[in-house]
C-alpha cells in the first residue's frame, strides 16, 4: 500500500500521524476532540465497526456540521468490509478477492475523488441517537453477525460457519413494521417521537413475524454480500428487506447464495420483501432478540430511522 501511494503522481502532503484504536470507542473519542484543521482526509483502515465510531465522534463535536464534511476513505482491515466492496463496486470494478479490494481501495484513495454519502439517524428507546453508514438489522443478519464473533479467527469465512449454525436451528421474531414511502422531504420532518403513533401517511407492514429485517444504504452488506444492487452512495433511499416467517432452511440459504451476485432480488423468494423508503419504525415484539447498527449491537427495543441524503464526504476514487 505504501509502495502503490509513492508511485501515485499526485500534489499532497502524506501525514505521518497513525492513530492505532486500542479499545472499544477509541476511535470515537480520538475524532471528537482532534484538530481537525491539520488534514484534508482521514483515512480508515479496518472493518466496517470503526467507521461507526469515527462518524459518531465527528457528530458529537460542537462543529459537527463543519466536520462531517471531513473527507473519509475507508481501506479495508476487517472481516466484513461492506463499505469497501461497496465503494469498489460503485467505481465500475469487477468483484475481487479480499487483497485486490485493498489495493483497488488505495488506488481509489490516491486519485482523491470526494462524493456525498448518506447518512441514517438512528433513534433507540432510551433516547440516545446514532448515525449509520451502512444498515440496520434485526433477526437472522443481526444474529448471525453478533453470534459469528466467536468464529473471527477465520476471518470472513466466520459470517458462513454462523449462517450455517443460524440455519440449523431457525428463529422467528415478533414484531411490528412501519415504513414512510414520502419521496422526499426535509431533514429530520418525517420521524415522530418513538412512543408517539406515526403519521397517517405511514405504511403499516401486515407481516407480524418475521426471519429478518434489514435496512440497507449500500450495495453491498459484507465483501460477499451484494445485499442491495441498485443502491448508490448518495440516493436518499433506505432499502428495506425483510423475510416472512414460514420461509424454509433450503429457501433461506437459497435466497443468501443467490445474493453473493446481487439475483436474490429477481429470486422469485415469495417471503422476500424489498422495499424503498425514507423512514422506518421497528416495534420488536420478541422478548429477546439482537439488533445491530453498521454491524454493532445496540439496545433492543423499538427503533427507528430516517436518511440524511449527502450528509457526509466519502472518497471514492
Amino acid at each position: 500500500m505504501a509502495a502503490l501511494c509513492a508511485n501515485c503522481h499526485l500534489r499532497m502532503h502524506l501525514c505521518k500521524c497513525v492513530c492505532v484504536s486500542e479499545r472499544q470507542n477509541h476511535a470515537r473519542e480520538l475524532v471528537r476532540d482532534l484538530n481537525l484543521a491539520q488534514w484534508d482526509t482521514l483515512v480508515i483502515m479496518s472493518g466496517d465497526g470503526l467507521l461507526f465510531e469515527v462518524i459518531n465522534g465527528l457528530l458529537e463535536r460542537p462543529d459537527w456540521w463543519e466536520a462531517i464534511r471531513m473527507p473519509l476513505a475507508i481501506l479495508p482491515g476487517g472481516s466484513g468490509n461492506a463499505l469497501a466492496a461497496s465503494v469498489h463496486h460503485y467505481s465500475g470494478s469487477s468483484p475481487v478477492s479480499s487483497e485486490e479490494l485493498l489495493v483497488s481501495c488505495g488506488f481509489l484513495l490516491c486519485k482523491g475523488l470526494v462524493s456525498r454519502m448518506d447518512l441514517v439517524s438512528i433513534h433507540l428507546s432510551s433516547g440516545a441517537r446514532v448515525f449509520s453508514f451502512l444498515s440496520l438489522a434485526w433477526g437472522f443478519v443481526a444474529d448471525v453477525d453478533i453470534e459469528s464473533e466467536k468464529y473471527r479467527h477465520v476471518g470472513a469465512a466466520r459470517f458462513t460457519v454462523g449462517t450455517l449454525v443460524r440455519l440449523a436451528c431457525l428463529r422467528v421474531y415478533r414484531g411490528r413494521l412501519l415504513a414512510n414511502l414520502s419521496p422526499s422531504g426535509p431533514v429530520d420532518s418525517l420521524l415522530p417521537p418513538l412512543d408517539h403513533p406515526v403519521p397517517n401517511n405511514w405504511v403499516v407492514v401486515p407481516q407480524e413475524e418475521f426471519v429478518l429485517m434489514l435496512a440497507m444504504y449500500q450495495s453491498h452488506l459484507a465483501e460477499d454480500l451484494f445485499a442491495a444492487p441498485d443502491s448508490t452512495l448518495d440516493d436518499g433511499l433506505i432499502h428495506l428487506f425483510y423475510v416472512k416467517a414460514g420461509i424454509s432452511r433450503a429457501a433461506l440459504l437459497r435466497l443468501f447464495l443467490a445474493m453473493e451476485k446481487g439475483a436474490h432480488l429477481t429470486s422469485n423468494c415469495p417471503h422476500l420483501v424489498h422495499v424503498k423508503v425514507r423512514a422506518l419504525r421497528l416495534e420488536p415484539q420478541s422478548p429477546k432478540g439482537i439488533i445491530t447498527v453498521d454491524g454493532e449491537v445496540v439496545e433492543y427495543g423499538p427503533v427507528q430511522a430516517e436518511v440524511h441524503r449527502g450528509l457526509a464526504r466519502l472518497i471514492t476514487g
